[in-house]
């Protein structure tokens, strides 16, 4: 028998919308799906859910690749009571299409009435996968959605809450920095968190781990550093009560940016910087609050000529956010030393956001999309420098001929690439001032300062 599916999915759509049919029923077809459908639907509505049965199972038989039908199948065997029928009839329909949203809904609404919660929350979650990429959606679905959602997240708290009582004995014997790779699988399992990849602007150093906030044991000089907070901060607060004389903004983007996400901030001093050192070079900085530099002097900085250490005081102002954004090589990790820090402050690398303590160091990996908040009524100050990986070896990162001149050599490459396409900016500028980095492909050709973008 040649498929009529098409021309009977149009006259039943016709029939709902109140249209005229009988030109779709050919006289003398008593078996003709649309006529079994509209005798079938009548059933229904005198409440005769077993005639209505009788009637669309001989309609899905003439024509069993219309949806329509089968949905209206299993509506009347929903009205009869009949659940495993209904099942095998929605299982018909997204046989035909796996993508069909009734169908969904409705074998979803069917697995939450008789208790199988795992199942209807999977359905749910497709629904809602669908229902993200509709354009206009009614009132009425919109609360099914908001059902939908509660139920999902019920059942994803109560699955957690089992798994985490079966795993606990396990989780116990895991310390250190293994139970928090094993504590970011199981939220991620759960769909509790993301995990984020590293993103280099610049020069990528392949096979380094990427980890959001690196364990502490790999920097046994932290509690130095933090030993000095109570002086570097006096030397931050007598830098801001003072004349402000080397405070600059952050971010400077070359003149004729296109408009990104550092539009606004471009040239503010809403998030603005005073250096110690900049690029390799010993700033002003390390003559005004010397007590910072001796501290700094201590550490292991990233060193190479032209290119690192970089270490500043960096003050954000109440009601600023920095955007989501990754840094340019993976080569080296930011530290972080909290000085001032208000409440409603906060800082996310990947899938993790922590609260800056002061005086609590920190050491994270700035590739990772990371972002930062100042939700106060008053300025956040945080002294911020460079490191190396800490999974580089002394041989990579400690000769001359090593990774800092791999990422020389890369940047001028780089450089070079932009000359040759008329590209680049502040023609004859030092190298260290330019730090130019191409926008990603798809942005419009164009580049913008580095000015170390990705650090806070």
């Amino acid at each position: 028998m040649k498929s009529i599916s098409a021309g009977t999915g149009v006259a039943i759509d016709a029939r709902s919308a109140g249209r005229v049919v009988d030109a779709k029923t050919p006289a003398g077809q008593p078996d003709h799906p649309v006529a079994l459908n509209a005798l079938g639907i009548k059933a229904m509505e005198t409440g005769d859910f077993g005639a209505a049965q009788a009637l669309l199972a001989r309609a899905v038989a003439a024509d069993p690749r219309a949806i329509p039908l089968w949905m209206n199948l299993a509506k009347a065997q929903r009205g009869g009571g009949d659940a495993e029928g209904e099942r095998e009839s929605l299982q018909a329909a997204l046989r035909i299409d796996q993508t069909d949203f009734m169908a969904l809904i409705r074998l979803a609404e069917l697995h939450q009435r008789l208790g199988e919660d795992a199942q209807a929350s999977a359905r749910w979650s497709a629904v809602l996968a669908l229902a993200a990429h509709m354009p206009s959606r009614s009132a009425e679905l919109e609360a099914v959605l908001a059902a939908a959602r509660g139920f999902v997240d019920r059942h994803m708290r109560r699955f957690a809450d089992i798994i985490e009582e079966q795993l606990a004995g396990a989780r116990m014997a895991i310390d250190g920095r293994a139970k928090r790779r094993f504590d970011a699988c199981l939220d991620r399992a759960l769909g509790r968190r993301a995990v984020y990849h590293n993103v280099c602007e610049g020069l990528h150093y392949p096979f380094l781990p990427a980890d959001e906030f690196f364990d502490r044991g790999h920097f046994p000089w932290l509690e130095t550093l933090e030993a000095h907070t109570p002086q570097i901060r006096a030397e931050a607060e007598t830098l801001l009560h003072g004349s402000r004389h080397g405070l600059a903004p952050y971010v400077e983007q070359a003149p004729g940016t296109p408009p990104n996400k550092w539009t606004g901030l471009d040239r503010s001093t809403a998030w603005s910087a005073y250096y110690l050192w900049k690029y390799g070079e010993r700033m002003e900085g390390c003559r005004t609050c010397p007590a910072t530099a001796a501290a700094l002097d201590l550490l292991p900085l990233a060193d190479f000529p032209r290119r690192a250490p970089t270490a500043f005081f960096s003050i954000l102002q109440p009601h600023t956010r920095i955007p989501p954004h990754t840094g340019v090589s993976n080569t080296r990790a930011i530290v972080h030393l909290p000085l001032l820090v208000p409440p409603g402050c906060g800082f996310r690398v990947g899938g993790e956001v922590r609260e800056w303590r002061e005086g609590v160091a920190f050491v994270f990996d700035d590739t990772i999309e990371h972002e930062a908040w100042n939700d106060s009524d008053k300025l956040r100050v945080v002294l911020i420098f460079d490191i190396w990986h800490p999974h580089l070896s002394p041989a990579e990162n400690a000769r001359p001929d090593g990774v800092a001149r791999l990422e020389h050599h890369w940047s001028y490459s780089a450089l070079h690439q932009m000359r040759r396409g008329g590209q680049a900016n502040g023609a004859g500028a030092d190298d260290r001032d330019r730090k130019l980095v191409p926008i990603h492909a798809d942005a419009p050709v164009a580049y913008r300062r580095r000015q170390n973008a990705s650090w806070y």
